[in-house]
């Protein structure tokens, strides 16, 4: 799934601005495999290729579970080994071994950068739901207006797809014989539910019988970033979507 221009061009400018200055010192092994703590030892899995939760700290380990992508974990040590680092996590009701690089939290530096270029790398609800971690974990980010102005316009592109699907799939005979709103059987539409559950949600314009992004990251950046670049372009996107739900056929 493509995004517009002008939030893949802010995020990659951003993202290389922000590892700019790290670019240029020099770090140790030593350093390099430290996690240095910050504000809280709690993570995210965002990368389920690597979620394995192991009972040792080895790929060799006896395989507890792989966690979903999403799910909260609380991080108590490290151990390298096997050319990695792990983590010891805390994963109620189990206990484990993580492979670093599978999780993103503010415990470590750098991360709400590296998260950016994956979500920047991904595509589909695995886009848009790794922009939403983004966004529930770095509240205090640089990179949150772009991953804002990216996701609104990733929720659009969707919207207009589960427009087109639900259309086709819902029976119009049926919806009149249930005597139940129009409107009701698109806002109920199962396609919808995956991102519910991730707090994503949708308007829906019965004329057109389109569905649309209902704009709560771009009305964040017009209201905490004013002066941000990403606040003219979500004002934009604000006034396009007021002018959608009027719209008629």
């Amino acid at each position: 799934m493509k995004c517009s221009m002008f939030s893949l061009i802010s995020l990659v400018l951003l993202v290389f601005i922000f590892n700019a200055p790290a670019q240029k010192r020099r770090i140790s092994p030593k350093v390099r495999n430290a996690a240095p703590v910050t504000t809280s030892n709690t993570a995210v899995i965002v990368d389920e290729r690597l979620s394995v939760l192991r009972a040792e700290p080895s790929f060799y380990g006896r395989v507890v579970q792989r966690m979903r992508r999403g799910r909260t974990v609380i991080i108590s040590g490290t151990r390298e080994a096997d050319g990695v680092t792990f983590y010891r996590v805390n994963a109620a009701p189990n206990y484990g071994w993580l492979q670093a690089e599978a999780v993103a939290g503010k415990f470590r530096r750098g991360d709400d950068a590296r998260l950016a270029k994956l979500v920047q790398s991904s595509e589909g609800f695995e886009q848009i739901e790794r922009a939403k971690i983004f966004l529930d974990t770095f509240h205090d980010s640089a990179l949150r207006p772009a991953i804002l102005l990216l996701m609104g316009d990733l929720i659009e592109e969707t919207a207009l797809k589960l427009s087109t699907e639900a259309t086709r799939r819902l029976d119009h005979r049926e919806m009149a014989a249930s005597g139940a709103p129009l409107h009701s059987f698109y806002l109920n539409y199962v396609s919808l539910d995956r991102y519910r559950r991730i707090g994503i949600n949708f308007v829906f314009n019965s004329n057109t019988k389109l569905f649309h992004y209902d704009g709560t990251g771009w009305r964040e950046i017009i209201k905490k970033f004013p002066q941000s670049a990403e606040a003219v372009e979500a004002q934009k996107r604000i006034d396009s979507l007021n002018d959608k739900m009027k719209a008629v056929k």
